[in-house]
């Protein structure tokens, strides 16, 4: 099991505080504003190079990763990343908040689960395999922050159900998560079949409140109508 501790390392440049103005000119020269923060010091504000972030959250390990951070004062610490934010259109990344990291206290993370092999249920029984939890929050030191966490639901048929207490477990890792949240299970096609009949009366059942909507954009036609009816016989009174 891969750890989230890597060697990256991401060059950060104290800035000025400023107005949205400031971090426009800042993103136009090819960097972006950010936050330094954690291990007992003063939030420091930073610029940082969107490249370097973007490898770092793209690596196997995600917003997990545990890099280096260092300082053009020569500050050098591990940190991690704690939240950032995307242009919304473009998906250009605009700003960062980064946290210096102490390595000898835990940390309380979200780990992706992954299923592997093929379940039995699938295979052999014609059912579709449906992960209902798909991370799962731990608590552990920083170096044992796992990137993922593998799973094998060859076993898995019918009626059985993966919870989170089924999950391999490590004495270095501490699961906050339910023990009994349901990871995955096999439905079967035929139950999805027979819900269609019930979806169907649903909708049925709310088809009544369509005439409303429809009655009610006749009322809002009929008043423009008849705010309209005047000016129409006052053109008729002035042909005659």
């Amino acid at each position: 099991m891969a750890t989230a501790l890597e060697t990256n390392v991401l060059e950060a440049h104290p800035r000025e505080s400023g107005n949205k103005n400031q971090a426009r000119r800042l993103r136009k020269d090819g960097k972006i504003p950010g936050v330094v923060y954690g291990a007992g010091k003063d939030s420091l504000p930073v610029s940082v190079d969107p490249r370097q972030v973007l490898r770092i959250l793209h690596s196997d390990t995600g917003h997990n990763t545990i890099f280096d951070l260092t300082l053009n004062s020569g500050e050098r610490s591990k940190a991690m990343i704690v939240d950032w934010q995307y242009e919304p259109i473009k998906g250009r990344l605009l700003h960062i908040d980064l946290k210096r990291i102490a390595m000898d206290k835990v940390l309380t993370v979200s780990v992706p689960i992954f299923l592997t092999g093929v379940a039995e249920g699938v295979k052999t029984e014609g059912g579709i395999l449906e992960q209902m939890l798909r991370e799962v929050e731990i608590e552990c030191l920083p170096a044992d922050i796992p990137s993922h966490i593998d799973v094998d639901i060859s076993h898995l048929t019918f009626g059985k159900v993966l919870r989170v207490s089924d999950l391999p477990r490590s004495e270095k890792l501490k699961f906050l998560t339910d023990s009994n949240q349901p990871v995955a299970h096999v439905t079967s096609v035929k139950d999805e079949v027979a819900a269609t009949p019930e979806a169907a009366a649903a909708e049925a059942a709310a088809a009544p409140a369509e005439p409303e909507v429809i009655k009610k954009g006749k009322q809002e036609t009929d008043e423009e109508g008849a705010e309209a009816a005047p000016a129409e016989k006052g053109e008729k009174k002035e042909k005659k």
